[in-house]
């Protein structure tokens, strides 16, 4: 059986696809969208995002896919009431997938009158969901800020 231990940037050989909830989970036994059943073995804590390699310590590689899931989308031109849903949505301590036209959550008919309260018109569809990591999430070497240079892990911002 295949294990895969880490993410890499080489190119993958093979995909799989997995929805959001199975994309959080480090240790899982899994099919590869050709099949074959292999393992994941990753360290703790790490979320799979849609277009992510994890790599075999033999080399082996796969490109994770974000699943088409149901979800509600919200789309709106108007930034402040789009706002105002993502203040009542992480009220909530809800996962969202945020853009400059569209929020995203995973389905739930409470969460769906809320939005409607607020006048915002509620889709329900299939379609890969890719939430914001969080305040601490896996951002990779971020940091905060939307540029890169060498950092020293002991420096303030």
């Amino acid at each position: 059986m295949l294990q895969f231990t880490h993410k890499t940037t080489v190119a993958a050989e093979l995909s799989l696809t997995l929805n959001y909830e199975l994309r959080q989970k480090s240790r899982q036994r899994v099919k590869l969208d050709n099949g074959v059943v292999a393992g994941l073995f990753l360290e703790r804590g790490i979320i799979l995002r849609d277009g992510d390699c994890l790599s075999t310590d033999a080399g082996e590689t796969v490109l994770i896919k974000a699943a088409k899931e149901t979800v509600s989308t919200v789309h709106c031109d108007n930034a402040l009431l789009l706002s105002r849903a993502c203040y009542h949505l992480g009220n909530r301590h809800v996962a969202l997938q945020v853009s400059e036209k569209f929020i995203r959550y995973q389905h739930d008919h409470v969460l769906d009158e809320l939005c409607h309260g607020l006048g915002l018109e509620v889709i329900c569809e299939e379609a890969a969901f890719e939430p914001e990591s969080g305040a601490y999430g896996d951002y990779g070497h971020m940091q905060g800020h939307a540029h890169s240079h060498p950092h020293k892990s002991d420096h303030d911002h």
